[in-house]
């Protein structure tokens, strides 16, 4: 739709922004790897981190793509809080939050501003903005408790639905199978994301449970978020369902997070 987020490599199209989250984990584990001083982070010491992340989230955002520069900076959150963030700090990052939304309100597209807009609303533009997320709505609506069938979903198959196979693939998920096999969904997510969880709490060292951390967070993000898109709980941007959605570069990035995660748990076996 206009947006520029992928790099021909002639048998592939590569979308950077996929390998650069893993790569801002790494590079924000790699610097908060040392103990954090008395009293915890403060908040001159996030200067170089918050370098670390703006400069990507930056790039990012001029492709556009304001869902993955979103999960950016959560990923960065969480990893400076479970780093051992001073209290103080983390109010200030609160306050200077508040302080930059009205400017990242001017820098948005008019088409990121109105998908907000209609977030609130969305039956202000039901053929328009609000489109999505009506559709999406109906859809998981639609099918109830046990689902209408495996490719059975009528808003999937007559394309009332946008963007099924990638950022609703939730939708037509539950739409064909129901509130009993979106549970069985959600469940399995909270498994690898619970996982994940154990493998920081029994890494070897800070640097391994600030990378399982890190890789936890990634996955549970990119879930929250684009299940509560397509629910209508947040507004709509374009996210991925790890391991669900199609895509290349998104389903390789979410599997090399899996490989590291699965070397964190066998490092701390070894002498």
């Amino acid at each position: 739709m206009g947006a520029r987020r992928w790099i021909a490599l002639g048998f592939f199209h590569l979308e950077p922004s996929e390998v650069v989250k893993l790569a801002l984990v790494l590079v924000m584990v790699r610097y908060l790897r040392e103990e954090p001083p008395k009293g915890g982070i403060r908040l001159l010491q996030l200067i170089v981190p918050a370098v670390l992340v703006l400069i990507p989230v930056g790039l990012v955002l001029k492709e556009p793509d304001l869902g993955t520069a979103l999960i950016m900076l959560a990923l960065a959150a969480t990893l400076i809080f479970a780093g051992g963030l001073n209290l103080r700090a983390l109010l200030g990052l609160a306050l200077a939050g508040m302080l930059a939304a009205p400017i990242g309100w001017h820098y948005m597209k008019p088409y990121q501003r109105q998908r907000l807009v209609s977030f609130l609303n969305p039956q202000s533009d039901p053929l328009g903005a609000g489109y999505h997320v009506i559709q999406s709505e109906i859809a998981i609506g639609s099918g109830g408790e046990w689902g209408k069938g495996f490719l059975k979903g009528t808003q999937a198959r007559l394309n009332f639905l946008p963007e099924q196979s990638t950022d609703f693939i939730f939708s037509v998920f539950a739409e064909e199978w129901g509130f009993a096999g979106s549970l069985v969904l959600i469940g399995l997510y909270t498994a690898l994301i619970a996982r994940g969880v154990y493998i920081a709490r029994h890494a070897r060292d800070r640097f391994g449970a600030l990378l399982a951390i890190g890789l936890a967070a990634l996955i549970f993000w990119q879930v929250a978020i684009n299940i509560a898109m397509a629910c209508g709980i947040l507004p709509v941007v374009g996210l991925t369902l790890p391991l669900v959605s199609y895509g290349g570069s998104s389903l390789i990035a979410m599997m090399a997070a899996m490989g590291v995660l699965i070397s964190i748990n066998t490092r701390r076996y070894l002498f």
